[in-house]
């Protein structure tokens, strides 16, 4: 592919957010023979998360201001700009500066929001006009969650996670508690104690405040048993949330957990009540990612005229 024109190439620096992510369920319905587990989840995107800063640059250089994530060649801000340049033939570079909120290990998508942000804003600031679909596909290849970030949707989620199917949900309030561990997905996934044959269900085919109160009652986390064994301070976050709560659900692998409250207020009023030794942070869900939304109004400063939602590539 032929490098894309410099002249497209925005003169000055920009940041964008990489949103957090829960998973409402999550259920293993089988193993396949590659040793990748079959899944069905439901991906909700929040409106808090990590900011990646972009600035026009000769190399490809990364800064963070935490030292987790290492900032070396496993890091997948990095994996995704090489990718992408891999993909397109392009030659520039860029100096990305990444600011972090959320936690390693912690099961709301840091590390692939993270890549998913640097794929949009690359492919924004080196003018290289990828759809969505393409660069959900390059995502796929740096981890299973990164496709959902890229299209920028809540999602019930199938296969490995790669399969897609937008949603619209109802709208909600969260508080999402760190117990102060990591927890590795290798580890959960390989524990011999994991269910990993819960039946298959069918999402319904809308869903309004009933519908999605009965789907979560009808789901759980299957990795939830096993991160509580393993890691007692997920399943003493989680007995806190369920007692104060009155509802409490590990996302993803864990370490964190979550609560579903009524509002912004009933949220920050529990979040004050924390333990002493964990952290939690106060989110809502949203219809459209705020990388998209940052995108379009990025887009729209740049280049004044209407804009929709696939303009966000």
């Amino acid at each position: 592919m032929t490098p894309a024109s410099p002249a497209k190439v925005p003169a000055t620096g920009f940041a964008l957010p990489a949103p957090a992510k829960l998973n409402l369920l999550l259920h293993i319905t089988g193993r396949r023979a590659d040793g990748y587990h079959d899944l069905q989840t439901l991906f909700v995107l929040l409106d808090h998360g990590d900011t990646l800063h972009f600035r026009p640059h000769d190399a490809l250089t990364l800064t963070c201001d935490r030292p987790d994530p290492p900032v070396d060649e496993h890091n997948l801000v990095l994996r995704a700009a090489r990718l992408l340049q891999q993909a397109t033939g392009c030659r520039q570079g860029a100096a990305l500066h990444l600011e972090k909120r959320l936690p390693a290990g912690g099961g709301v998508g840091g590390g692939s929001s993270d890549a998913a942000t640097a794929l949009l804003g690359l492919n924004h600031l080196w003018g290289l006009d990828l759809s969505l679909d393409r660069l959900a596909a390059l995502g796929l290849q740096l981890g299973a969650d990164v496709p959902v970030f890229v299209h920028g949707r809540n999602a019930w989620a199938e296969g490995v996670g790669e399969r897609l199917q937008a949603v619209d949900l109802p709208p909600q309030w969260f508080l999402v508690v760190n117990p102060g561990v990591a927890v590795s997905t290798a580890r959960i996934f390989s524990d011999g104690e994991l269910t990993r044959h819960t039946p298959a269900i069918t999402l319904p085919a809308s869903l309004g405040a009933a519908t999605f109160e009965a789907l979560l009652n009808q789901g759980h986390n299957d990795c939830e048993a096993v991160a509580r064994r393993l890691f007692p301070p997920v399943d003493q976050a989680l007995e806190w949330l369920q007692r104060e709560a009155g509802n409490a659900r590990m996302t993803g692998t864990g370490a964190c957990c979550f609560a579903r409250l009524a509002g912004a207020q009933a949220a920050r009023d529990l979040q004050r009540r924390l333990p002493e030794n964990w952290t939690a942070f106060v989110a809502r869900s949203t219809e459209l990612s705020p990388l998209h939304e940052a995108l379009a109004t990025l887009r729209a400063k740049e280049h004044p005229g209407p804009a929709s939602y696939d303009d966000a590539t």
